[in-house]
């Protein structure tokens, strides 16, 4: 899952990145709203980590800037703690709002209630009735079987398949899921990460289109 973290603040910015990254997330770290404005224009996120005191456009400018145009999960992360600027944030479109100085586990958990909203799923865990994933502890459990613990990649990717049950994702979109900006993307690992789940779950859990991508059943 792809995340793009807007934060001016060098300190916080890389602690945060790297924490999404040790999450599973492809994160992606810009330091203005201009620029995150022209990252959005032109890439995929499934959800956006907005600070709002941002140099040059201000984030409340930019999160109605994104309003505007897209329709992203969007938590604001600020130190703004006044009132009147937690309304602003969520009557700008907001999904949620988390004031700094904030615990990871915290971010963690309320970016995955945003994402079950967003995607209309009330449930924690993720599921298509062969396989089902918790993005919590990121386990997997398949066939009545015990769960079993998940590399972060392996989640990522299992994520990002049962995200959209019946749909066939490319190589290039589970790269994408997978892997933020800088990280190196290793040779046939979409396909060493499928081997991999296929073993820990079993072979009927990702199905392979040839010549198109894999995807996972819409139900049992």
């Amino acid at each position: 899952m792809r995340v793009l973290l807007v934060e001016d603040d060098a300190m916080i910015g890389a602690a945060v990145q790297a924490a999404l990254r040790d999450a599973a997330y492809a994160a992606d770290w810009v330091r203005n709203g201009q620029t995150a404005l022209d990252t959005l224009a032109c890439q995929h996120y499934d959800l956006v980590l907005l600070d709002l005191g941002l140099p040059g456009k201000d984030g409340q400018d930019v999160l109605r800037a994104i309003r505007a145009r897209n329709n992203v999960p969007l938590l604001v992360i600020t130190a703004r703690d006044a009132l009147e600027q937690r309304l602003l944030g969520l009557d700008g479109g907001a999904d949620d709002y988390v004031l700094k100085p904030f615990e990871m586990a915290e971010l963690l958990a309320r970016m995955r209630a945003v994402l079950r909203r967003k995607g209309g799923a009330a449930a924690p865990v993720l599921g298509n009735g062969s396989v089902s994933l918790d993005p919590a502890t990121r386990e997997a459990t398949a066939g009545g079987a015990a769960p079993v613990q998940l590399s972060n990649r392996e989640f990522a990717l299992l994520h990002a398949l049962l995200l959209r049950p019946g749909a066939i994702l490319s190589r290039s979109e589970l790269e994408e899921r997978i892997y933020g900006w800088g990280e190196e993307v290793e040779s046939n690992a979409v396909e060493f990460l499928i081997h991999a789940l296929r073993k820990k779950l079993g072979t009927a859990v990702i199905r392979n289109v040839r010549g198109v991508g894999w995807m996972t059943s819409k139900g049992a």
